[in-house]
């Protein structure tokens, strides 16, 4: 069982561990670089990791912390962690696609529940394969993020039935063919594009639209340039924090420990502040008034499931009925169990 089902074990005290006097020479630099803004949930989950590190270390670990692309963008930062060009960076689980398609499991619209839903799937068998899978590339998962569930942005209308997103077009993650097939079926045309250059490609109108999280169309002010939104939740957005395997493995072991128990911390409270934020988010769009927003009925969101059902069985056919076998009937557990 590999490190984060390690992590998520553990104890959720505080542990602020007298480490040896730092010396210059022996002081360990972790650069951790991500494509979001600062005020988004990992962007500060990643900010509130450096700083208790600092604290926890006595300065001997400093982790610098690299928002926005300013170091990497998207296609690249996976590249430079297994360089050694940085020590960690937190990609939205799609991305990983190039290195296993798998991972496209959770790109599977309408396929959770909730926040909690995906979590137990994470922290599970499934969890666990994905994860294991990444060691072959040098990669070596420390924590599972949320961003949160996806909703529909556009300039052109509101989006309620498939009719409505003929002729558009949609930016989606690279790396990605369910992302892809979920807007072909929808009856629009995907476009792979960059997170750092989305603002611009909708207000040039490059793209119609995009699917994101709330908190990533307030913090990136993508609603001043969509003025149609649509609730769906049709998706679900994840980060998997990692790092560098032959750097982690290299660490002192108590180095380690002390970002272990941090990370196990952050995540939790990074979990709860992207449930929080995404409704903040929310909040300001509405106040904003720039946006029509548009909240998908019962009646709505079956019809989209009943158009989208077909990239259930094409991801079965291509990547093996296990891994949606066991999503499928642990949803279905959950379901029933729920009051």
């Amino acid at each position: 069982m590999i490190f984060i089902f390690f992590i998520f074990s553990l104890g959720c005290s505080q542990r602020v561990v007298d480490l040896e006097q730092v010396n210059p020479a022996e002081k360990i630099v972790i650069k951790f670089s991500h494509v979001v803004a600062e005020n988004t949930p990992k962007g500060m989950a990643a900010q509130r990791f450096a700083n208790l590190v600092k604290e926890r270390t006595g300065g001997r670990v400093e982790v610098q912390v690299f928002p926005n692309s300013t170091l990497y963008k998207d296609g690249e930062e996976i590249e430079a962690l297994q360089s050694g060009a940085v020590q960690i960076i937190a990609p939205a689980a799609s991305k990983l696609s190039a290195l296993d398609p798998r991972w496209q499991l959770l790109d599977l619209p309408y396929a959770f529940a909730d926040e909690d839903a995906v979590h137990k799937v994470m922290g599970g068998q499934i969890g666990g394969r994905l994860f294991d899978g990444l060691r072959q590339y040098n990669i070596q998962a420390l924590a599972f993020w949320d961003s949160g569930f996806k909703q529909m942005t556009n300039n052109v209308q509101p989006l309620a039935n498939r009719n409505d997103f003929e002729g558009l077009s949609f930016r989606v993650m690279i790396n990605s063919q369910v992302l892809k097939k979920q807007f072909e079926y929808l009856g629009a045309r995907p476009v792979e594009g960059l997170f750092s250059n989305l603002y611009h490609d909708l207000e040039t109108c490059k793209v119609h639209g995009e699917e994101n999280t709330l908190s990533n169309i307030y913090s990136k002010k993508l609603f001043k340039v969509q003025p149609f939104l649509t609730i769906s939740n049709h998706g679900y957005m994840g980060y998997v924090v990692m790092t560098n395997f032959e750097f982690w493995s290299g660490l002192p072991e108590k180095v380690r420990k002390v970002l272990e128990d941090t990370l196990l911390e952050v995540t939790e409270w990074e979990r709860e502040r992207a449930l929080k934020m995404n409704q903040e988010g929310l909040e300001q769009i509405i106040s904003s008034e720039m946006v029509q927003i548009h909240y998908q009925t019962e009646a709505e969101k079956e019809s989209w499931i009943n158009v989208l059902s077909p990239i259930y069985y094409e991801f079965k056919k291509t990547y093996g009925e296990d891994m949606v076998s066991m999503i499928e009937h642990l949803l279905n557990n959950e379901r029933n169990h729920r009051p």
